[in-house]
């Protein structure tokens, strides 16, 4: 069972030290939101596995792909902007540390920053990534374990203003990949209880467990989630 560090949105100052040895994980996932020097610094410490999603206030990640050892962008060499070490998973499907993780980043569009979506092109977004998901499974008859995002689905835990609404496309796409977590971001506490109730960072939705990631978690997560759909 691969034990998980998970982190978002606020960076935890015992884990930018070598306090962070004392969490024996086996990957790293991050939710979005953190700064590239102190994800860059989780993955030298740890030398483990270390997969992402952008959040909203991220620089934009995408269009790139690796090569032939060489990271390529518009068909040119092109120095990959992201933190060093970890692996992009937004709009993909990653296997590592022998789980199944689908990502999608981003939150809801409320202004012109990069890696924010309205509701309909983050829904177009859902169904490629649920192909994805399905052509894995015809292939080895494993479904995915981890669906990382940056917001959260609509109405499960997220808030009522504009910036940190959720995405109703997530409850579609929980419907056709299982996943057996949901791990997310975006949602900060700032001094509300949402460590508890039906607002805290334990949800259900569906039979997927959804978990707010920010500051961190550590989180054991027995691979072979549910078939996609």
């Amino acid at each position: 069972m691969p034990k998980v560090l998970a982190v978002s949105d606020e960076v935890v100052e015992s884990l930018w030290t070598d306090q962070v040895h004392r969490h024996p994980v086996d990957l790293v996932l991050a939710a979005g939101d953190l700064p590239f020097d102190y994800l860059e610094y989780l993955a030298n410490a740890l030398e483990l596995p270390c997969v992402l999603v952008p959040g909203n206030h991220d620089i934009d990640l995408g269009g790139y792909a690796r090569r032939r050892g060489l990271w390529m962008r518009d068909g040119f060499p092109a120095r990959w902007p992201g933190p060093q070490g970890w692996v992009d998973s937004d709009g993909r499907v990653v296997d590592v540390a022998g789980l199944r993780i689908a990502g999608l980043g981003g939150s809801i569009r409320y202004s012109d920053g990069p890696n924010q979506w309205t509701e309909r092109q983050q829904a177009r977004r859902v169904k490629t990534l649920a192909r994805a998901a399905r052509r894995r499974y015809r292939r080895d008859g494993r479904g995915v374990d981890v669906l990382l995002t940056h917001a959260p689905p609509l109405g499960v835990g997220d808030r009522e203003d504009p910036p940190h609404r959720g995405f109703a496309c997530l409850h579609d796409a929980v419907r056709r990949m299982r996943p057996a977590w949901l791990l997310h971001g975006h949602i900060h506490p700032h001094g509300d209880d949402v460590l508890s109730g039906n607002d805290g960072p334990d949800r259900r939705l569906e039979d997927t467990r959804v978990v707010n990631t920010v500051g961190y978690r550590i989180l054991d997560i027995t691979p072979g989630g549910d078939s996609a759909e």
